[in-house]
């Protein structure tokens, strides 16, 4: 997987996502997590 030239010139950030740890988490915390995580993104 090739990465964006702009992430490559970031320290430390991997090409892989990390694994979440979501395991002590409840159902519903890990879905608020990531709702609050999201955003919309409108291209002109």
């Amino acid at each position: 997987m090739a990465s964006l030239p702009v992430l490559e010139s970031v320290p430390d950030v991997d090409d892989k996502p990390k694994t979440p740890n979501t395991a002590d988490e409840k159902f519903e915390d890990v879905v608020k997590s990531a709702q609050d995580a999201a955003v919309l993104v409108l291209v002109y």
